[in-house]
């Protein structure tokens, strides 16, 4: 998509002096004054193409605030990218590059490279383990030594609800996510392997499966990546359903990537609904709609 020469703060820049008189009013104790050289310098949230020369300025008042005005324009430029995705995509798509354009719309200075070349390197690590594994419970114990014991993820048991556990390069930040993120996290690596792994949406949790010509494996991801046999999951799910088909296998079939991206963003908006932020709830709820079609 070519830029908006408009959206890209193409005006001509100032003199320095200039430059520096406006960032000292943004940087105004008085908010009125501060607010409309705001306006000025972003008109219609577009910041000028010249703050971003200061965006590492000495001052940390007009740093932040010059940094605050350009996150909100690369928040937009990214808002833009996630729908045209999730409008432009059917059931099928590459989960991974969706999951990273929407950890863009909340933080679009995440450096997604250097994210990606992690997920290669703990492939690397776990592929020799993987190689000598005599059966799926070798190659899922292969995959948890790097993942759950390496690099030491966890399910965020602590901060269930911190809207952080639904952006993928947080939960690496951070080693801590919820079921859905860290079975994403999961399946990425087992792709760079060429393993089959998928995502089983269950109600109230989330699994991965690794099936092979010997048999299928449940995967907890949110508990260390521990074993789940089919008898626990059907009495997990016994606690939500009265179900009709005795051994509950249409709710341990794998999710699609666009049922999977909505689920992440659907548990999110609730997060966000409950705590009364009225602007996500409208951001994501718009991402929703798109993805429900």
């Amino acid at each position: 998509m070519s830029p908006d020469p408009q959206a890209a703060g193409t005006e001509p820049a100032p003199s320095p002096e200039r430059q520096q008189a406006l960032l000292t009013l943004l940087a105004d104790e008085d908010p009125a004054v501060a607010d409309s050289i705001r306006e000025r310098l972003a008109p219609q949230g577009r910041p000028q193409a010249w703050l971003r020369a200061h965006r590492l300025h000495a001052d940390p008042v007009i740093r932040s605030r010059v940094r605050a005005l350009l996150d909100a324009q690369a928040r937009l430029e990214a808002d833009r990218e996630f729908l045209e995705f999730c409008a432009g995509h059917g059931e099928h798509f590459d989960l991974e590059k969706a999951v990273w354009i929407f950890a863009r719309t909340r933080n679009p200075e995440a450096p997604i490279e250097a994210y990606r070349a992690q997920l290669d390197d703990w492939a690397r690590a776990a592929a020799p383990g993987v190689e000598a594994a005599v059966d799926g419970a070798a190659v899922v114990a292969a995959l948890n030594a790097v993942l759950f014991g390496e690099q030491r993820f966890r399910g965020n048991t602590e901060q269930y609800f911190d809207p952080e556990n639904s952006y993928l390069d947080r939960v690496i930040d951070r080693r801590r996510g919820i079921p859905i993120t860290l079975c994403c996290l999961y399946q990425f690596v087992a792709r760079r392997l060429g393993l089959p792994v998928v995502g089983i949406g269950m109600p109230g949790h989330f699994l991965c499966r690794y099936q092979d010509a010997q048999g299928e494996w449940l995967i907890d991801a949110f508990h260390g990546g521990r074993l789940v046999t089919r008898s626990e999951a059907r009495q997990r799910l016994a606690h939500f359903f009265s179900m009709a088909d005795s051994d509950g296998s249409i709710l341990l079939q794998p999710i699609s990537p666009r049922r999977c991206l909505q689920r992440m963003i659907a548990n999110l908006h609730v997060i966000h609904q409950e705590r009364r932020d009225a602007a996500e709830s409208r951001r994501l709820q718009q991402y929703l709609i798109l993805l429900s079609r």
